[in-house]
């Protein structure tokens, strides 16, 4: 990489790094820290949604199901879209206009206002444990770029860095530098797919007619998938937007219903079309390129998601490498910061909330400034044991999905609040996803674990509901 490169990276790291500093000075509280005033608008909080969402690790785990599958490997994303929107018309108006929430940081807080405390804690866990899974995803999709674009730079050297930038700037920030600068990073990011990587790497490759002859006709499919692909996307991805946390917070940050409505909408029409083909269209060029030997790779062990930065750092000139490298690790960075901040406030919060209470604002504020740095150590441990950025990011979805899904919906939805049947369901949802994923074994109709652990919570949420409803009836006086 050209020098000019390197100061362009370095310069646009210190950028973030700085607006961190800044809005560690004017924060005031755990309401700037975690839910940025709560009077942000539309466009702020839609683009920060999606780039929370999408970030760093779908934009290489895109180009990973690019170079594997073609253009149908943008359908991941289609459930994003439906997600964003069903929770535009079902969620926001429930969790936005009631008083009761208008003070709540984070998603455990509804859990334990709609059942109890206990119900709270044990969803704070799961929240903590699903968004320090994803934070590493996030530091190893960054580390990935910076490897690939560094050939001299190992993997888990690359990771260390990775982690120190993203780290250190989140601890600095809180939410409300985490949504402003999230604008700025997802605006250099799409313009750095539609100026820069699209254009340069087809031409590189020779053009569309190369293009053609070089692949075979299911890469230029959307049908080249299967049902349980698309399932397992859907049981996966579309829930995740009704027991996000860093979806919470954003809808605890707006100004109002209608503004949190709006910026959903948004959110979901930049995840697909507009995301999800520049995505997958890149790793489709990379994969060109492996296959007509113009980047440098072991064939053999070649990781499909290391594809798209080997073919970056190959075709991009100096000057504008170092402009394209900054668009993709400003989107690692504006998913990474989000996951900390939601960690964080579950510690802070939720588990830690009735100590601080009694704390100043500026101590609550500077132990979640701790909190947050100790999380993002945590995390880097996290992704020093994994390689796939997809496979972490997909199970810590699926182990937030299949113990939340099935409480909050009840509970916010149904008026079905029994704690006991909430608590058993979450814990028995994430512990047999966790169980069958850490078992790996092929599973009936080759479906995730993830439908498996959402039906068992299910069926424990409604047995136990039904059974505490029936014994509570029966112990009623009865009247003469």
């Amino acid at each position: 990489m050209a020098f000019i490169d390197l100061a362009i990276f370095f310069v646009y790291m210190a950028v973030m790094l700085g607006v961190g500093y800044y809005f560690m000075h004017t924060n005031t509280g755990q309401d700037d820290y975690y839910v940025g005033g709560r009077s942000l608008g539309s466009w702020h909080i839609g683009l920060s949604v999606v780039a929370t969402d999408v970030g760093g690790g779908f934009s290489v785990g895109l180009g990973g199901l690019g170079f594997a599958m073609g253009l149908s490997g943008s359908w991941m994303l289609f459930t994003g879209l439906l997600g964003a929107w069903l929770a535009a018309v079902f969620l926001i108006p429930v969790v936005r206009s009631n008083p009761a929430f208008e003070k709540f940081y984070t998603l455990p807080q509804i859990f334990q206002y709609l059942f109890d405390r206990k119900v709270g804690i044990t969803a704070a866990i799961i929240c903590f444990v699903g968004y320090l899974g994803f934070t590493s995803s996030q530091l190893l999709a960054g580390a990935k770029l910076a490897s690939g674009t560094f050939p001299e730079l190992e993997l888990n050297t690359a990771l260390w860095i990775m982690g120190a930038i993203a780290v250190i700037y989140t601890v600095l920030g809180g939410l409300k530098a985490v949504i402003y600068t999230d604008t700025v990073q997802w605006i250099i990011l799409l313009a750095g797919f539609i100026f820069i990587g699209l254009p340069v790497s087809y031409f590189h490759v020779g053009g569309w007619e190369v293009i053609r002859e070089t692949l075979p006709d299911e890469y230029f499919s959307l049908t080249n998938l299967t049902w349980q692909d698309l399932a397992n996307w859907g049981i996966t991805i579309l829930p995740i937007w009704f027991v996000g946390m860093t979806l919470y917070q954003r809808i605890y940050a707006s100004k109002d219903v209608k503004s949190a409505k709006k910026a959903w909408y948004i959110a979901g029409v930049f995840e697909w079309p507009i995301m999800a083909f520049m995505g997958v269209s890149l790793g489709v060029l990379a994969k060109v390129a492996f296959e007509l030997d113009m980047i440098a790779v072991d064939k053999e062990n070649m990781d499909p998601e290391m594809g798209l930065p080997i073919l970056l750092s190959t075709v991009l000139p100096a000057g504008i490498m170092g402009l394209m490298m900054s668009a993709y690790f400003s989107a690692v960075l504006s998913t990474a910061d989000s996951c900390l901040m939601a960690a964080s406030g579950n510690l802070t919060t939720d588990i830690f909330g009735r100590w601080l209470k009694r704390k100043p604002d500026q101590y609550s504020m500077r132990l979640s400034q701790l909190f947050t740095l100790l999380i993002g150590v945590v995390a880097l441990v996290v992704a020093l044991q994994m390689t796939n950025v997809l496979d972490l990011m997909l199970y810590s979805y699926a182990f937030m999905v299949s113990g939340l899904l099935v409480p909050i919906l009840a509970g916010l939805f149904w008026s079905m609040r029994s704690p006991l049947a909430a608590l058993v369901a979450m814990v028995l949802g994430g512990s047999v996803t966790a169980g069958l994923s850490v078992w790996g074994k092929e599973l009936p109709l080759g479906l995730d674990p993830n439908f498996f652990g959402v039906l068992a919570s299910l069926a424990a949420f409604l047995l136990i509901f039904l059974v505490t409803k029936n014994k509570n009836q029966n112990k009623s006086p009865k009247v003469k």
